[in-house]
């Protein structure tokens, strides 16, 4: 399966990572490379294995899943995390995709939801709840008024359409005839500029404020 998407799965719980393995196994486009107990082990084997999605539990003793999603994005690693929870609070939902998550889905989600999910999140897409989409925007909008976007350049303005269409900086390189490291440079001026922690966030602020691609 040369072509598959490759997933890491990373929960405390054992019956919860067969059962994902036995679903996920089954998917003729989807590859099941390696599994964690907890935050710190995830971390490790996603630097070892470089999976292009991981499924993170939120609740892990130790490291937990946003701890691990913020020592994932100071690797700078690439995986595409999708949080797996039983957890509905936007408190505990909310941290984890500030810190970087691509989505959430619960742990009672319907397995062919599931395999939509990842093959959603792998294609760069940002899956968020209604509920949570709008306390994420609240959050935003508290730190980043909607006059800071005319600081950006049409440059910008045209990277965080793209953002916002779930892009990532190899297909925004490719759609704008740019290097990564332009766009990636373009991407931190952006956050910069509008006081945003991440690209969830500045997708969020595009659609917000009519910024597409």
């Amino acid at each position: 399966m040369a072509d598959a998407i490759k997933v890491l799965l990373v929960d405390d719980h054992q019956v919860v990572r067969r059962g994902l393995r036995t679903f996920l196994e089954v998917q003729d486009d989807i590859e099941v490379v390696g599994e964690a107990a907890d935050g710190a082990e995830g971390v490790d084997r996603a630097e070892e294995l470089r999976p292009d999605v991981i499924l993170m539990d939120v609740k892990m003793p130790g490291m937990d899943g946003v701890d691990a999603l913020r020592r994932l994005r100071e690797l700078d690693n690439p995986a595409r995390v999708l949080v797996v929870t039983s957890f509905t609070e936007q408190r505990t939902v909310v941290p984890a995709l500030r810190a970087g998550a691509a989505g959430y889905v619960y742990k009672d989600v319907d397995p062919d939801a599931l395999a939509g999910a990842i093959r959603s999140v792998h294609a760069g897409h940002i899956l968020l709840q209604p509920e949570v989409a709008g306390a994420l925007l609240s959050q935003e909008e508290a730190n980043s008024g909607p006059g800071r976007g005319g600081s950006l350049t049409e440059r910008e303005r045209e990277v965080l359409g793209l953002i916002a269409d779930g892009r990532s900086n190899r297909e925004i390189a490719r759609a704008l005839v740019l290097s990564e490291k332009t766009v990636k440079t373009h991407v931190s001026n952006i956050l910069m500029k509008l006081d945003l922690a991440d690209r969830t966030q500045a997708a969020l602020w595009a659609v917000r404020h009519g910024v597409t691609g």
